[in-house]
């Protein structure tokens, strides 16, 4: 016997009013407390989005964005047909690829050994080593892998040690993915273990116990309770991870990129950059910049459906 559906009740404006108010005075502290955030994103999230029109125009800083002239979707076509458009694609895949392959793995491993370690001191002492890089200021990081990699750099005496020769690492572009992804693994692996640790701390204790009971193992217990309890914390994680997949930061790449590796290491980050600080053409570097987007909420969109449809997992 088929179901009979139930006719939709309308809601109005004045039940959504009411249904706010009523929510409101009981909560009204709450609201108090995020409505610093929410001011905080209208003015520095929302606000500036209107000078994305200026992808669309041929925007002239004295002339305003309504004294400007509209020239359509010419700023897009010309950065499909720049010379460089699939360089720079290629290369800020590559990198940002890579990066998710070897570094995004890096600290579930160390939330997992960590979370193995039982004497409480040496845990500490373990995890405060693996904060440090993440504070050191991305200047002085790139200094050091630079001063590292030069002929006469610690780097270099470790190859020639070995047997290797000494050479100039960071001016042979096959080095330049290495060093890139390698240095930002040990900058940010302690960091981003700390959510991972949480969700550790999580678990019910009381499933490892039941597990010794039935003379389950400690490789036993992180395959069949430690990882499915991480699950959920690295799905989403991961689906933030490929919403950002062509977000390769140009600070870095700026600081350690010279004319030998252009090849390799340029970015569209570091492209709009020289377009619109250095060219200060400003509505081209909009057009990359809003094409870049795009691009990343489209492979957040994937990402998420996939997860949804294979794990039950998902943002929204």
């Amino acid at each position: 016997m088929a179901k009979q559906r139930l006719p939709k009740t309308p809601v109005s404006v004045a039940s959504i009013g009411k249904a706010i108010m009523k929510d409101y005075k009981r909560n009204k502290f709450k609201y108090l407390i995020v409505l610093p955030v929410i001011i905080y994103l209208l003015i520095f999230a929302y606000k500036p989005m209107y000078g994305v029109i200026i992808a669309f125009q041929h925007y002239k800083p004295f002339l305003g964005i309504d004294g400007s002239k509209w020239v359509g979707f010419d700023n897009f076509i010309a950065f499909f047909n720049d010379v460089y458009f699939f360089r720079l694609l290629k290369n800020t895949f590559s990198i940002s690829l890579l990066s998710i392959l070897f570094g995004f793995p890096a600290p579930i491993f160390l939330a997992l050994l960590l979370n193995e370690i039982k004497n409480a001191r040496f845990k500490r002492v373990v995890q405060t080593i693996s904060y440090m890089p993440y504070f050191i200021s991305i200047v002085v990081v790139c200094g050091l892998i630079k001063a590292f990699s030069q002929t006469d750099g610690v780097f270099n005496d470790i190859i020639f040690a070995l047997g290797g020769e000494r050479s100039n690492l960071l001016s042979v572009k096959e080095n330049f993915y290495p060093i890139y992804i390698l240095s930002g693994i040990w900058q940010s692996i302690g960091w981003d273990s700390i959510i991972y640790l949480a969700a550790l701390a999580g678990i019910d204790q009381e499933q490892y116990e039941a597990a010794r009971v039935d003379g389950a193992g400690r490789l036993k217990q992180m395959l069949y309770i430690t990882l499915p309890g991480l699950l959920p914390t690295i799905t989403v994680l991961f689906i933030l991870r490929m919403g950002g997949v062509l977000n390769v930061g140009y600070e870095k790449i700026l600081l350690l990129y010279q004319p030998l590796t252009y090849e390799v290491a340029d970015v569209i980050s570091t492209y709009v950059f020289r377009k619109g600080i250095v060219e200060a053409n400003y509505s081209f570097s909009t057009a990359v910049g809003l094409f870049n987007s795009v691009v990343n909420i489209f492979f957040l969109m994937v990402t998420n459906k996939l997860s949804k449809k294979l794990n039950h997992t998902s943002l929204f």
